[in-house]
This record gives C-alpha cells, sequence and structure tokens, in this order.
C-alpha cells in the first residue's frame, strides 16, 4: 500500500492518493486534479476509485471531473444525497482494490453524513478521518446548521461527535495511521496540531483531548466553545460538492481578460490581489485589497470570507502572467463564477489611499476612530487599543454604519494582511473620511 499525501496550504488541506497493483484510489481531492493525474502516471497506475467523506464546506472537490475524465467509481455516504453519480459507502460496505480492502465507517459529528475510509493490507491498517479526527482535535459541528442536504443543529452533530470517538474507533489497533484532510491553520477545527499533517490512533487516544475520560457534557461544552468564524462560502461550497463541480479548465477558461484599465464604468466590486503598498499608490474605485502575493497567503479564505456567493467581481492582478494562477485560486472555493472578468491597471493614476503619519498617531491616537478587524477570540485574548471598536474582519461590510465618522479612521489587524483588505473596505464605503492602514506597524503597540 503506497500513500500519498497532498498538502493545499492556502486552506491547510490534505488529499490522498492510494495505491496497490497498479490500481488508485483518492481521497477528498481538491479542485484542480492535474497533481493525481501525473502521480498516477509516473506509478503506472490507473485511478479507478474516487472517496469523499462528506461535502466539503472550505474547498470544492474535483470528483466529478475526476469521474468523468477517469471512469473512476465515486464512494460516498448515502447520507450525503449526492446528485452526482456515486456508490453509496456505509458502515458494513467494503471495496478491494489490489492488496487493499476499504471499509466504510460511518462517523457522524463534523457532518451527519461524514464517514473515514478505513484502508488495510495485510497487518497495515490506515484511516482517512475526513473532518472527523484530526491531528490533536476533532471537526467543528457548527457548520451544518445553514447548509447540505441535512441540516443538523451544532449540540446535536456535537453528541454525534462524542458518539464516534467513543465506539467508532475502539476495535482499531493502536498501530492504526491517521490521516486527516486538515491541519493547523484550517477552519473546520479550533486546536489541530502545527507539529505534523498525520499520526496514529494510538498516539491521538494519548493525546487528543476528544479520547480522554469525559461526559458527553464536558465534551460537548469544550467541542461548541470558541469555535473559529464561518465564512461566508462555507455553505456555497457544501452545496457545489453536494452536486460536483464543473470541470475546472472549461469553468476559468470562459472568464475574460481585460489590459491596461484605466476607468470603471460600473459599480461592481473589484477584488485587487496585488501588493498592498502598490494598490494604496493606485486602484479601481470599489476596490477591496485581499492580497495574493504569496503562496501560502490565506487569500481563498478571506476573499470567501468578504465577498458572498454569487456576488460579481472583478480581479485586479499586477501581470498577465499571474492571472491564470490567480483563477486557479479562486476555484478552489467555486467563486470562479462571480467573476466578471480579470484586470491589469494602466500607467493612468485613478485612486490613492490617504498618506499615513505614524509618528502623528503615537503622539494622538485619540485623534482617531481605531477599528480592531481581528477575530473575537483574539480581541478577547488581548486589545492593543483600549477604546478600540471592535468588528472582525468577515463582518465589516455588513457592520459600515457602526463606525463613527467625526474623526479620521484607524484600522489595524494583528500583523498586517488583513488590515489592507479592511481599509480598503472602509475607504470605498466612507467616502468623505479619511482611512488609514496601521499596517505591520501594529506590532510596535504590542507590547
Amino acid at each position: 500500500m503506497k500513500i500519498k499525501q497532498f498538502e493545499y496550504k492556502p486552506l491547510s488541506h490534505y488529499s490522498y492518493a492510494i495505491i496497490s497493483d497498479g490500481k488508485m484510489a483518492l481521497v477528498d481531492p481538491e479542485r484542480d486534479p492535474m497533481q493525481y493525474y501525473t502521480f498516477a502516471q509516473a506509478n503506472n497506475a490507473e485511478i479507478v476509485a474516487v472517496f469523499e467523506t462528506h461535502p466539503h464546506a472550505d474547498f470544492v472537490s474535483s470528483h466529478l471531473q475526476v469521474h468523468k475524465e477517469t471512469g473512476a467509481t465515486i464512494y460516498s455516504s448515502e447520507k450525503t444525497g449526492a446528485d452526482y453519480p456515486h456508490t453509496s459507502f456505509d458502515d458494513g460496505n467494503t471495496i478491494k482494490m489490489g492488496y487493499i480492502t476499504f471499509t466504510a465507517i460511518n462517523t457522524p459529528g463534523h457532518s451527519p453524513d461524514s464517514i473515514t475510509i478505513q484502508a488495510t493490507e495485510g497487518e497495515n491498517t490506515a484511516l482517512f478521518t475526513g473532518d472527523t479526527l484530526f491531528v490533536g482535535d476533532v471537526g467543528r459541528p457548527d457548520l451544518r446548521e445553514k447548509a447540505g442536504h441535512l441540516k443538523a443543529k451544532r449540540e446535536e452533530l456535537a453528541k454525534m461527535m462524542y458518539n464516534t470517538i467513543q465506539t467508532k474507533f475502539k476495535d482499531l489497533p493502536d498501530s492504526a495511521l491517521v490521516y486527516p484532510a486538515h491541519g493547523a491553520g484550517s477552519l473546520c477545527g479550533k486546536g489541530m496540531s502545527a507539529d505534523a499533517s498525520s499520526s496514529t490512533l494510538g498516539n491521538e487516544r494519548i493525546g487528543n483531548w476528544a479520547f480522554k475520560n469525559q461526559t458527553e457534557e464536558q465534551f460537548i461544552n469544550h467541542l461548541l466553545n470558541s469555535q473559529p468564524f464561518i465564512p461566508h462560502y462555507f455553505g456555497y461550497n457544501v452545496a457545489i460538492n453536494k452536486e460536483g463541480a464543473e470541470n475546472l479548465s472549461e469553468s476559468i477558461g470562459r472568464i475574460p481578460l481585460q489590459l491596461a484599465v484605466s476607468e470603471k464604468k460600473d459599480d461592481i466590486l473589484v477584488v485587487d490581489s496585488r501588493d498592498e503598498a502598490v494598490f494604496k499608490k493606485n486602484h479601481l474605485p470599489e476596490s477591496i485589497n485581499i492580497m495574493a502575493t504569496s503562496e501560502t497567503s490565506k487569500f481563498e479564505t478571506w476573499l470567501g470570507s468578504i465577498v458572498k456567493p454569487e456576488e460579481e467581481f472583478y480581479v485586479v492582478v499586477d501581470s498577465v502572467e499571474k492571472a491564470n494562477s490567480l483563477l486557479n485560486r479562486i476555484a478552489k472555493i467555486g467563486y470562479e463564477k462571480q467573476v466578471k472578468a480579470v484586470l491589469t491597471l494602466g500607467e493612468k493614476k485613478i485612486n490613492q489611499s490617504p498618506a499615513f503619519n505614524l509618528s502623528e498617531f503615537k503622539k494622538n491616537p485619540d485623534a482617531f476612530t481605531i477599528v480592531d478587524i481581528r477575530n473575537e477570540s483574539e480581541v478577547n485574548e488581548r486589545k492593543f487599543f483600549e477604546e478600540a471598536l471592535a468588528i472582525p474582519l468577515h463582518q465589516l461590510r455588513e457592520h459600515v454604519s457602526e463606525i463613527p465618522t467625526e474623526k479620521p479612521i484607524m484600522v489595524h489587524c494583528a500583523g498586517g494582511y488583513r488590515s489592507a483588505a479592511g481599509s480598503s473596505i472602509l475607504e470605498t464605503e466612507l467616502k468623505n473620511t479619511p482611512v488609514f492602514d496601521l499596517s505591520d506597524a501594529v506590532t510596535q503597540f504590542q507590547n
């Protein structure tokens, strides 16, 4: 049994290829399947199966595209109510692939339709746990109240998760390898280990809080407490994955490119992916600066947290060469259908953000309305400015009217990435009030 783990860092997502006797299976594949095809070709293997542990909320899967392009059978729980061609895979169901036996284990808790895929070859066992069991944590139970084929309240799912952890893994060996769908940084859990991308069941029984001796009430209280925020796009992705996404290249191939744009003739939102310093020197009206300047930046998460599903927008890139890679990133969360066009800007100056004098702010911070756009848990842990108005970035567009405009506005986060987006939102919405971005200078106020 040969197992390959693939990582997509911006979404902290792990997907898998398993090979035996010239056959290959995929687990929870990401939107672009080309890396799996390349791996199959390099190993002279035929892709025959795709396992979906559940309809994912945080990324769009390529299961339907893989099925259409390779003929592989898609396996998912009957409880998913999937609209794509598939074979139901639930408790007691098994399939053989080469020397491996795959067994379905229904493990509800993160969602009602979650399954764990048990792969066994001789004495070796691997568990592909999806969003049920992570390294050091379990999946959050609060994403299905407003999305998916089955709607379930968080308390109900938390109880299911308790039962899953208590009963579903108990007869499996400590040596079983645990391969989750996410690692630290994902919004699908709150306490995943940053030190390892896989584990063993024995290690989780020792170190994972969920396996500790505790009552159902204690387990539920811990699980429900202080979960991360839920981005706008999560429910939308569940629906896409239940149906099956369109072919990636066909979907992004319909998006037009417009070069050297110097004006905007409509009021459609603009998502500007360039570096904040470049953005502040020149940008289009109605622009939000969500930077995609590194391969690991959380561009997808913040795009799907700030922009709502089905909301049209333009995308600005700093060079034509970056257009395709950015569209691929946008498609990871299924937002490519909302892109009206990809733009590059011309030399003409359009809009500039106001210049910021840090020394003046240090002398008299009370002369500004300070807006803290960090998440609620961050603010509760520590405030940098006692009088700051706290509005998390993912809620900022909906709560602009709550911000006083008598003074200039200063926006800050924890390190500068989010404040570029937050200040650009307020600059767009509050045209008659100066808006400044504290950016990475915020670190000078954290002592």
